[in-house]
């Protein structure tokens, strides 16, 4: 087999790869890995067989002597064909582990990419890390609902939204993401002492860039934004990728709302609803009151999971 570095020569190549891949997402286009390019040394790879056939694609980041997958992305393990085997898989991971071995790389960080993203079953990469005795040293516990059989709403959840509705509040989707990022950085400062992995500008280039996958549904109140959800829609997953509200927004119920319209209406083409994860510190630590909140709509636990690998540069 034959791995190489991937150039801009592979553009085309990789995101047609991609796009039929049994386990991969447009934020393996590289559209989308490159709006950030200038924040990460890129050290994806691209794996050939003995045919030259690309068989497998590696989204990665090296980080002066660790070599990521990716560091710039949630997830980002191997990406593969639908021809993908487990003894295959095994072929492609040792090849992948003597180039970079060769290139004194001293630790790999891989992140799997989550079952609920694979078109068909697409675990053999769980099972090459297994057999080179990689360790798990992170698990981040993501909620989302299985559209085909989900738990019912909770009553509390249900005495919210029948609240926002009484109140005359509705939900439409935007493109307004200027009058929304306020409210989702101010939201997040002070409830979780954060901000947005997106600045405003880099979310509407790539909404932009990637109109069919990333929406933004708003409840408003007048000309004032109560609450919003930024969706990112993959073949058969809807995502959450960030959730805000302001003071007045969380009394009256607009996110619930908000929520509960992409429920309704994703779960016609989408197979899952995922609400992104709710721990802190390396997966250690649960956030109650966040995970609570989303297991209310009838969201249950998925992994995401990382593994750690530790070279000598010896051999």
């Amino acid at each position: 087999m034959r791995v190489e570095r991937y150039t801009a020569d592979h553009e085309q190549e990789w995101n047609d790869f991609v796009r039929r891949s049994k386990n991969g997402t447009f934020l393996f286009d590289r559209g989308y890995m490159e709006y950030h390019g200038d924040r990460f040394v890129d050290y994806s790879l691209l794996v050939h067989d003995d045919r030259g056939r690309l068989i497998a694609l590696l989204p990665a980041s090296r980080h002066k002597d660790v070599l990521i997958s990716h560091g710039g992305l949630t997830y980002g393990g191997f990406v593969s064909g639908p021809q993908m085997t487990t003894r295959r898989m095994l072929d492609v991971f040792g090849a992948f582990l003597e180039h970079i071995r060769h290139d004194e790389i001293d630790r790999l960080v891989y992140k799997c990419v989550p079952h609920i993203y694979h078109s068909f079953p697409a675990e053999e990469d769980a099972y090459a890390l297994f057999v080179h005795d990689a360790r798990l040293t992170r698990r981040d516990v993501s909620s989302a609902i299985d559209t085909r059989a989900a738990p019912p709403l909770r009553k509390g959840r249900q005495g919210v939204l029948e609240r926002a509705r009484r109140a005359g509040l509705s939900v439409e989707q935007t493109d307004g993401f200027d009058r929304f990022w306020p409210v989702l950085e101010q939201n997040l400062l002070e409830r979780y002492g954060s901000k947005p992995v997106h600045t405003l500008e880099e979310i509407a280039y790539l909404a932009g860039r990637f109109p069919e996958n990333i929406l933004l549904f708003v409840c408003g109140g007048g000309e004032e934004i109560l609450a919003g959800s930024v969706i990112y829609l993959s073949t058969s997953v809807c995502h959450v990728q960030y959730n805000g509200a302001s003071e007045e927004g969380r009394r009256q119920g607009a996110l619930d709302l908000v929520l509960a319209e992409v429920i309704e209406r994703f779960s016609r083409s989408h197979r899952v609803i995922d609400f992104g994860i709710s721990t802190e510190h390396g997966g250690r630590r649960l956030n109650d009151g966040l995970i609570d909140y989303k297991e209310g709509f009838g969201a249950r636990a998925v992994n995401y999971d990382f593994y750690e690998m530790r070279f000598s540069r010896d051999g």
